[in-house]
């Protein structure tokens, strides 16, 4: 997959992941239609499924859907830094490195994002710097894995949507996977100090990503 269509795939799957509500519904026809552009292969048809299935579902219903999939208690979170340091002081720092990333290369996040949200992490891999995105992609795996399995165990069409960013990463190492083993088998860490300046003693809320594109984050 070429690196404009890896950028799409990365942005469609990004906007799919936000809450679908009125916004979102308008978007989803211009994000159909750029999937249907992509070469045939597992990830556009992996995005067409979630499309089609999206388009015939009420939005009550779908909204509904996205609460119960992705939870505030974490056992399918979109924040990936979950996945590897739980609510501890270690997340916090590692928040504030990601965010890091973002703000050297210029781009900005709005009041609401937290840096570790998959939304945010694809976007910023898409439309801002590919090959730092690439590299946090990368840091991120193991938890993007965990998620990935546990939406398939859940039975939820957002598995298609994660399945179509895992096609556009490139085969994962023997350590990748040894460590996702690992934190599967361990659990995420707990100690709910040190969240700072991130809302410490606080669950950590759902990112807002419906309307990102060019209203979210951007250069």
């Amino acid at each position: 997959m070429r690196g404009r269509d890896e950028a799409v795939v990365r942005q469609a799957a990004s906007l799919l992941l936000g809450y679908p509500d009125q916004v979102w519904r308008g978007r989803l026809p211009g994000i159909t239609r750029a999937v249907g552009e992509l070469p045939r292969g597992g990830a556009r048809a992996a995005l067409a499924e979630f499309c089609a299935h999206a388009a015939g579902a009420a939005e009550r219903e779908l909204c509904e859907h996205y609460v119960d999939v992705f939870d505030l208690r974490h056992r399918r979170s979109l924040h990936m830094t979950y996945y590897s340091d739980g609510s501890t002081r270690r997340r916090g720092h590692a928040l504030v490195e990601i965010g890091g990333v973002y703000t050297a290369a210029g781009w900005k996040l709005t009041a609401r994002e937290l840096p570790d949200h998959l939304a945010v992490v694809l976007e910023f891999t898409a439309r801002g710097d590919a090959r730092a995105g690439e590299a946090l992609l990368a840091r991120l795996r193991p938890g993007l894995e965990l998620l990935r399995a546990a939406l398939h165990d859940h039975g939820t069409p957002y598995a298609r949507v994660v399945d179509a960013v895992h096609l556009t990463l490139p085969p994962g190492s023997g350590r990748d996977r040894e460590r996702a083993r690992r934190l599967a088998a361990q659990g995420p860490p707990a100690e709910d100090v040190g969240l700072e300046p991130y809302g410490a003693g606080t669950p950590l809320p759902l990112t807002d990503v419906s309307g990102r594109s060019g209203e979210g984050a951007r250069r």
